[in-house]
């Protein structure tokens, strides 16, 4: 595994992403076939062929109708002829006027972060995305670099789709992306990594915890009873210790 690796680190085979994005309606669903051809020289092909004729990939893109209310962090939705992601979602009541959603929304060309209000009931247009897994390679500047071992494609993507988890990314570390028409949108780790001690704080903060430094520079609080140099399980989502790892 780590020879295939360091192998695809040097291969220059990267996806190929189709740019062109589909309108999406409730009343239909549409289909964007996008094709990748290894004798076409990496060109994008669009076609409505039959796809299991050659070995080559579609992506389907379906969209529907939902109520605002309905919308969590993660989900996709098009908006003025674009395509956002929710970053985060809070519901208000406001009386007799009715419940009121304040979206915040990334839009998924220019990355431009927008506060947007919607009505609990709002009809809004959902956009359901593609989730692929990936082996983490290596990660670079602002980037990491990822591996699709099944279909041998290389991809780059930044280390803020990732958000805070992005600490936790390492090498051969198994990761999912959600992509929209061959386009990243945001990744997410495992909940539970190993990390190693590094540092441990001399005096404990409680009669129970101490904090210490893990080896990707995240400080997180640990029994008494750990020691640098070990390997612990860490909560992803929290950053809380779960457990020490097995030896």
């Amino acid at each position: 595994m780590r020879a295939l690796l360091q192998l695809s680190k040097r291969l220059s085979r990267t996806l190929v992403f189709s740019s062109s994005y589909s309108s999406l309606t409730s009343s239909r669903t549409f289909a964007t076939l996008t094709l990748l051809s290894p004798d076409c020289h990496g060109a994008a092909i669009t076609t409505n062929g039959n796809v299991y004729a050659r070995p080559w990939f579609a992506i389907q893109h379906r969209g529907v109708k939902v109520n605002a209310i309905h919308l969590r962090p993660g989900n996709v939705i098009e908006k003025s002829g674009r395509i956002f992601e929710v970053v985060d979602a809070e519901h208000k009541q406001r009386g007799r006027g009715g419940a009121i959603l304040t979206l915040e929304l990334r839009d998924v060309d220019s990355g431009n972060k927008q506060t947007f209000r919607f009505g609990a009931e709002e009809a809004v247009e959902r956009v359901f995305v593609e989730e692929r897994s990936f082996t983490c390679l290596y990660t670079e500047h602002e980037s990491v670099y990822l591996m699709d071992l099944e279909k041998f494609e290389q991809l780059e993507v930044p280390l803020i789709l990732f958000g805070q988890a992005a600490a936790y990314l390492k090498e051969e570390m198994k990761v999912k992306m959600q992509l929209f028409d061959g386009r990243p949108l945001s990744g997410s780790i495992p909940k539970q990594v190993t990390c190693v001690i590094k540092e441990t704080q001399d005096h404990a903060a409680t009669p129970r915890y101490k904090k210490a430094v893990l080896d990707n520079g995240l400080i997180i609080q640990v029994p008494t009873y750990i020691e640098t140099g070990e390997a612990v399980v860490v909560n992803t989502e929290d950053g809380s210790f779960v457990t020490r790892a097995n030896k």
